[in-house]
């Protein structure tokens, strides 16, 4: 009997031992993903010192001043549903730029949408080739995730590489925030956001104004997905109402150009 007990507690030791060398719980832990509690009272939200030390250090940003009254328009696009075309009509009226962060699906499934946002001055940024988790890839993953788009991009339009990204789905580390800036690209995340990802689930332009007017604060990078067609119908709506309380809108370079804590080799 006291073989069984001697080969049982050799096999907890070595599993035991192993975990010192392979924590994929730790692993897990190091992901973070994006986000925090709606501000509201035109308040804009706080990261945390912490969160705040780490970006400021790779130069990634998630508002502007809360001094200036600017906005500034971003939108997710993994594949397309049809509302693409509105947003861009209702930006193009409206004189406003702003930045589209594709995949390389969206790429190569909507090339005539994308050509025609390069055309309209809109800017274009990188959210990895195949959208996948980029904490849970090496600093080579990571990198070739941002050069396999910018490689389709210059293939399929007049662009040869992009200079923002987004990590899909907001999860990253410190890694991924170094693998990027290595190879020239800047991690832009944002201030504003809300449910609008999926794409049956239809509530009207009213709820997309109504969640986008009661976060509303000076220097907002607002999040939008372009696949809902709640935000085609709200946009009009919202734009209007935050001229009315004194918004402008600009651009993302516009806020590099602004902020000081932006390294050089990363300004526009």
């Amino acid at each position: 009997m006291w073989k069984y007990h001697v080969f049982g507690i050799v096999i907890a030791a070595f599993v035991i031992s192993m975990g010192f060398f392979y924590q994929p719980f730790a692993a897990q832990a190091k992901e973070i993903h994006w986000g925090f509690k709606k501000t509201t009272n035109e308040i804009p939200p706080e990261a945390g010192a912490e969160l705040d030390a780490m970006l400021k250090k790779h130069g990634a940003v998630y508002k502007g001043s809360p001094d200036e009254k600017i906005i500034y328009f971003t939108f997710d696009n993994g594949y397309e549903n049809g509302y693409t075309e509105s947003i861009l009509d209702t930006l193009k009226k409206e004189n406003i730029k702003a930045t589209f962060f594709l995949t390389g699906h969206y790429l190569e499934s909507a090339t005539p949408l994308v050509k025609r946002m390069i055309t309209d001055g809109h800017q274009i940024g990188n959210h990895s080739y195949g959208h996948p988790n980029l904490a849970r890839l090496s600093k080579e993953g990571v990198q070739k995730e941002l050069k396999q788009f910018d490689q389709k991009l210059s293939e399929l339009t007049s662009l040869k590489r992009t200079t923002v990204t987004r990590p899909p789905e907001g999860t990253f580390n410190e890694q991924v925030l170094e693998a990027a800036n290595e190879i020239g690209y800047q991690h832009i995340f944002w201030s504003i956001a809300f449910i609008d990802w999926h794409r049956d689930q239809k509530k009207g332009g009213k709820y997309a104004y109504d969640q986008l007017i009661s976060q509303i604060h000076p220097g907002a990078i607002i999040l939008m997905h372009t696949v809902s067609p709640d935000n085609a119908e709200g946009l009009p709506m919202f734009i209007a109402e935050a001229r009315k309380m004194g918004y402008t809108f600009g651009t993302l370079d516009q806020l590099n150009m602004n902020n000081q804590d932006i390294p050089s080799y990363l300004q526009p």
